[in-house]
C-alpha cells in the first residue's frame, strides 16, 4: 500500500474464512476498522457508518470492490482474526518504528476490558496485558489473558513479542516471579518488580533490611526526597537501596539480583497530612540508585496515566459492549493502533478525542495519522 507503511505489517494475516465465499477481502476489512476507530468510532455499526461516508476516500487505498460490508459482517470477520497473528503484527511494526535506547523504561501492566463480560452472568470480562515504551508514549504489543487463567501465565507470550535488550522492565507485583524475572534476563533487559505479599519471605526480608536505612539515611541528611505537587494535593516520597542482596537469602533464587529498595510516600490533600505512610518495595537486576529507582518507579505509572486513561477517556474503552467471542481483544488492538497513530501525528498539538474528531472531519488529517 503507498506511502502507510503501517499496513504492510498486516497485509500479511491469513484470511479465516473459506475462499471461494468471501465477498469483502479481510484487508479491505482491516483497512476501514483501523481507519474508522482512529476516526473515533466505537463499535461495528460506526466503522459500517464511518465506511459508507467515506467510500470514494476509502478506495484511494482499498479497492472494497463490492461496497462497504454490513456491520455484522465486520463484526464476524474481525472477531475470528488468529489473534497469535494480529500480534506478531503489531509487534513486528513497533519494533520497526518505535526504537528503544538503553535504560528505557518498558512498564508492563493488565487492563480489564469491562464491557467484555458474558451477557448471561456479567462474568468473565478479558484482560489485555500491555506493554509500554514510557520514553515514547507507545504501546509496543499486548497480549489477550486466557479467561480460565490469570496475567501471570500472558506475561512469557508478551515478552516473547518484544525486543527490549538494555531496557528496564517494570511490572508491580503479579509479574514479581522468578520465572518472569529470568525471562527479562534472558533477553538481555533489566527488571524492576514490586515485592508484596505474594512473597512473604522476600518481603520480610527486604523490609527488615531497608527501614534501618532509611532511618539512618534521614539522621545523616543524605536520604533521596522528591514531592509532586497537583491542585489540592501534593505527594512526598523518599527512597533508599540497598546493593547487599547477598546478605538476604531470599534472593538467591532471583536471577541477576543487584537492588533492593523502598519508597516511603505520603499525601496531602487539601492542606490535610495523611495519618498513614505508604511503603512500596521493589527488587531489580540492575544496579540502581534511589534517585534512579524513584524515577523508574515512577514512569511505570504512566502506563496507567498515559495509556488506560487515555483509552478509557479518549477512546471510552470502558463503555465498549463488544462481547462477541475473539472479537473484544481484536478490538483492543485496533484500539492500541489508532492511539500509536494519534500519538506519532503532532503537527495538531492537541488531545486524543480532539484528534479524533479532526480525522473524523478532515481526510486530508486522517491520511496525515495513518502516515505518521
Amino acid at each position: 500500500m503507498p506511502d502507510i507503511q503501517l499496513f504492510k505489517y498486516f497485509e500479511s494475516i491469513a484470511d479465516p474464512r473459506q475462499q471461494g465465499k468471501v465477498v469483502h477481502k479481510l484487508f479491505d476489512i482491516i483497512f476501514l476498522a483501523v481507519s474508522a476507530v482512529i476516526s473515533g468510532c466505537q463499535g461495528w455499526e460506526d466503522i459500517e457508518d464511518f465506511g459508507h461516508d467515506r467510500l470514494d476516500w476509502l478506495r484511494k487505498y482499498v479497492p472494497l470492490e463490492q461496497g462497504i460490508p454490513r456491520h455484522d459482517t465486520i463484526a464476524r470477520v474481525m472477531s475470528r482474526i488468529d489473534m497469535t497473528q494480529f500480534q506478531d503484527s503489531f509487534s513486528s511494526w513497533m519494533k520497526d518504528c518505535s526504537k528503544l535506547t538503553q535504560g528505557d523504561v518498558v512498564a508492563i501492566d493488565g487492563k480489564r476490558l469491562k464491557g467484555s463480560f458474558n451477557q448471561s452472568d456479567r462474568r468473565d470480562a478479558l484482560y489485555m496485558v500491555s506493554a509500554f515504551a514510557c520514553e515514547n508514549g507507545v504501546v509496543l504489543a499486548q497480549c489477550p489473558v486466557d479467561k480460565k487463567s490469570n496475567e501471570i501465565t500472558a506475561l512469557p507470550e508478551l515478552l516473547e513479542l518484544l525486543e527490549i535488550k538494555g531496557c528496564l522492565v517494570t511490572i508491580d507485583a503479579m509479574g514479581c516471579q522468578k520465572s518472569i524475572a529470568e525471562t527479562i534476563v534472558d533477553k538481555q533487559a533489566d527488571y524492576l518488580l514490586a515485592v508484596k505479599a505474594n512473597h512473604k519471605g522476600l518481603l520480610s526480608q527486604v523490609e527488615n533490611a531497608l527501614l534501618p536505612e532509611v532511618t539512618r539515611q534521614a539522621s545523616e541528611g543524605v536520604l533521596f526526597n522528591e514531592a509532586d505537587y497537583h491542585k489540592n494535593r501534593e505527594e512526598f516520597r523518599c527512597c533508599a537501596v540497598s546493593h547487599n542482596v547477598s546478605d538476604l537469602s531470599e534472593t538467591s533464587n532471583w536471577k541477576d539480583a543487584k537492588t533492593v529498595g523502598v519508597i516511603v510516600s505520603y499525601r496531602k490533600e487539601k492542606n490535610k497530612v495523611s495519618n498513614e505512610l505508604c511503603y512500596r518495595y521493589y527488587i531489580s537486576s540492575a544496579y540502581l540508585s534511589a534517585e534512579e529507582l524513584a524515577r523508574s518507579a515512577r514512569q511505570h505509572w504512566q502506563i496507567e496515566n498515559g495509556l488506560h486513561w487515555r483509552l478509557d477517556v479518549g477512546f471510552k474503552e470502558d463503555d465498549c459492549r463488544i462481547r462477541r467471542e475473539g472479537a473484544a481483544p481484536v478490538f483492543a488492538g485496533l484500539r492500541h493502533i489508532a492511539f500509536n497513530q494519534l500519538k506519532a501525528e503532532t503537527s495538531f498539538n492537541k488531545g486524543m478525542p480532539a484528534k479524533q474528531k479532526k480525522a473524523m472531519r478532515s481526510t486530508d488529517y486522517l491520511e496525515k495519522v495513518l502516515k505518521s
